[in-house]
């Protein structure tokens, strides 16, 4: 009898193993796509939302005063007749401090021209600063060099 029991208490637990090794894929795979299903009918449903808003605001624009009021907002339009009035908080405005001449500063928003535009800025710079510092001091530039502005115009070389 003893045997008999293991035996059955064997089988039995082999029997639960096997059902479990059959259902759990199965049950794994019903529970994931469970919860897509769930996702995408909440998506589903902010979707509708956001249309249903989109088209009041569609209808809102068959209005002519809406029309009116969002002219008169957004692009600052005033009807005839009327005086326009802008104030500004001097708290907003901001000060921009002089620079010294010929001095470079960054933007600190960024540069609004092209980046090539920017590099040949800075070659045309560094020119001027290079041809500056030539003609501050002729005596050392080597004989037969061009000096002045013309230069075609050479320096007499010593010798001879």
């Amino acid at each position: 009898m003893p045997r008999m029991f293991t035996v059955r208490a064997m089988v039995l637990t082999l029997v639960v193993l096997l059902a479990f090794v059959l259902v759990y894929p199965t049950l794994t795979t019903y529970l994931q796509h469970r919860a897509e299903l769930q996702a995408l009918r909440s998506e589903h449903a902010a979707a509708v939302e956001t249309n249903e808003d989109l088209r009041a605001e569609l209808q809102r624009w068959d209005d002519p005063a809406y029309v009116t009021a969002q002219a008169r907002e957004r692009l600052s339009f005033v009807m005839p007749g009327e005086t326009a009035f802008l104030v500004v908080d001097p708290d907003a405005v901001v000060e921009e401090e002089p620079v010294a001449e010929g001095a470079v500063t960054p933007e600190a928003g960024g540069s609004t021209s092209p980046w090539y535009a920017t590099v040949w800025e800075s070659v045309e710079m560094a020119g001027e600063m290079e041809v500056g510092q030539e003609d501050a001091d002729p005596a050392g530039a080597p004989a037969g060099s061009t000096t002045g502005d013309d230069p075609s115009t050479t320096a007499p070389a010593s010798g001879g």
